[in-house]
Formats: C-alpha cells, structure tokens, sequence
C-alpha cells in the first residue's frame, strides 16, 4: 500500500483504483511553447510619465480643454465626441446624478450609520436602483434584438413596435409605463437629442413603440428614464452594458454626498448588535420552550412529502410565514439575459 505514513480519512481504501500516497506532488512541467499568460487591454495604459487611454494622453486631452464627459466616449467608444453629443451626454448625466432621498439615497445613509466606509455606501446603494438593477442592458438589447430582427425580414418599425408591446408590455424594463405620466423629465430628454441632432433610429423606433403601446393600454403611458436615458444613450454610440456603467458610477456621485451629510448631521452610530427591537414589532409564534435535546424527536418534523397532497398542503402551510420565501412566486431575471442578445459573458 505504498509508504502511507498515517491515514487520512478514506485515502487508504484498497477500492481507489490508485495509491493516494504515491502520487506525485508540484504541477506539470511548464510550457515553453507558448508566451505565458499576462493582462492585455485596448482600453489605456500607464508608465511613469503619463496614463494613455484608447492612444490619447489623458493629461493632454485636460489641457487641451476637453472634460470628464469627453473621456467617457474615448474609454467606452474610442473617439471624441462632437460637441452637441458631449452637451447631450452631460444633461443626461446631471438628470441621472441626483433623484432626492430615493430608495437608493436612503441605502447610502442607512449604511452609513453603520460607521462604514462610504464606497461601501455608494456600492449598497447602487445595487439599490431597483428594476434588477436600473433595467437598462434589459431594455438596451431588447431594442437593439428588434431593430436588427425588423430590418432583416423587412418588418415596419410600426409592426415590430406591436408585436414588442404584446409580447412585453408587462416588463418593469420595457421602458415606457404609468410611472412618468405628470413628470416631463424623460419627454425634455427627447426634445433636448432632437434639438441637438443626436437623435436617431433608437430614439424614433424608441417613439414607434411608446405610440403602439398608448393605443394598445387603457392605463396612462409615457416613457420613462429607463426608455429615454438608454434610447440616447445609444443613439450616442453607447452600448446597454456601457450605460449601466455610466449611470451607476454618476448616481454614486450623490450616493457619497448623501453618506456625507448623514455622518456630519452627526447623529451618532449604530455600531454593531448595538439595535434593539421591542417585542412590539414582533408578530411572528409567541415565546416557547425550547425542548429537552432528548425530546427531539418529539417535536421535529421532516421537510420532505410524500404525496401531492402532503406536499400541497405542506407548501400552503409554509406560505403562512413571511420570511421563507415561499411568497414568492417571481423570480427576478438577470437582465442582460432577457433578449438573447449577450455583450456580457460570452
């Protein structure tokens, strides 16, 4: 049985088809026919004397008088921007920036009374846009996915814009909903491209659908910030994954502002196990004893069934508690995987 010294758990076993101990420790040789790995990226690269993204020298581009917003189209599309598509691009940005204490403000802040740093804030915060995180690769492929499906079977946009609203109407990141019907900031968006002429086929097939789906809705429908930021944005070049990044990154802008105020108002921390929470906010079983170990049998029950009927009854049960899960009857679905189209991990 070779040299084992000692046995470790099932290693000496005379059924393995080999002696464990005998094997050989250290990897395989390594391959001198090919270049060892190492990192590679068209996007920049920096030496000590300066830091080069898609070929232009970032300290250059500064003082020459171009901006961030400019930057923003040299990294994500590898060219400057005329000067209406930089104007377009900030106003889109600035309107993204801040949205007052929303969910996503109100993150940043419950985090940083946690005594936290406030990237972790801004992160939380992020995650927190909603709509399986601000829908904009959702909504980005899907309008992309039909255009390219309308102009290679000779569909009108009128046509495909029918088929999109039966079909996906119902979609927290279709774009268009009840949820801007008084609020004029998306439709200013639109006006804004057109008056700078950036706009242009996502935005009108953008319009095409919002048409079909008020006529096809009794509700009240509008476009939303998720229809008209990502429609412009890729009227300017910009991917639906790239538009994630940017708009998350400009929102994290007023995350940390958020973090900022809420630590200096200087309310205090709530440090760790620090919260207490009165049984008056408790509604769940009443107080019982915990059973003797010994007893246990007593009181356990298995999860498994065995009958439909045990199982129907069983999961009916399990409904009655919040918390489980089992309230839950809708998945939330990894958005740039709706539409079939996948920048991302390929």
């Amino acid at each position: 049985m070779g040299n084992i010294k000692k046995k470790i758990g099932n290693l000496d076993d005379p059924r393995m088809p080999f002696i464990y101990a005998d094997r050989e420790y250290g990897t395989v040789p390594k391959d001198t026919e090919r270049a060892p790995f190492q990192w590679v990226s068209e996007v920049a690269y920096k030496n000590v004397h300066r830091i080069v993204s898609r070929g232009y020298d970032t300290t250059e581009l500064m003082e020459e008088g171009y901006g961030l917003v400019d930057v923003l189209f040299v990294d994500f599309q590898a060219r400057i921007p005329s000067v209406n598509e930089e104007k377009m691009l900030s106003y889109i940005m600035v309107m993204a920036l801040e949205d007052g204490l929303s969910m996503p403000a109100m993150i940043s802040r419950m985090v940083a009374k946690s005594k936290t740093f406030l990237t972790q804030a801004a992160g939380a915060s992020i995650l927190a846009f909603g709509h399986a995180y601000g829908a904009f690769s959702a909504f980005g492929n899907r309008l992309e996915d039909n255009l390219v499906k309308a102009e290679a079977e000779n569909i009108s946009l009128s046509e495909m814009a029918e088929i999109m609203v039966k079909a996906d109407f119902d979609d927290e990141g279709f774009g268009m909903s009840g949820l801007m019907t008084n609020d004029p900031a998306a439709k200013r968006m639109i006006a804004r491209a057109k008056k700078l002429g950036v706009s242009g086929k996502y935005i009108e097939f953008t319009e095409k659908i919002l048409e079909v789906a008020k006529k096809e809705n009794k509700g009240p429908v509008e476009l939303d910030m998720v229809g008209a930021i990502g429609s412009t944005m890729m009227d300017l070049g910009f991917s639906s994954e790239a538009i994630w990044a940017i708009i998350a990154i400009t929102r994290s802008f007023a995350a940390g502002a958020h973090y900022i105020e809420e630590v200096e108002r200087g309310e205090g921390y709530n440090r760790l196990g620090e919260t207490l929470t009165p049984k008056e906010w408790y509604d769940g079983p009443a107080d019982r004893p915990v059973p003797p170990l010994e007893e246990r049998s007593k009181h356990a029950k298995a999860a498994q069934t065995h009958s439909l009927k045990e199982w129907s009854e069983e999961f009916s049960k399990r409904e009655q508690y919040f918390g489980t899960g089992y309230k839950i009857h809708e998945e939330i679905e990894d958005p740039s995987k709706k539409t079939g189209i996948k920048k991302v991990g390929k």
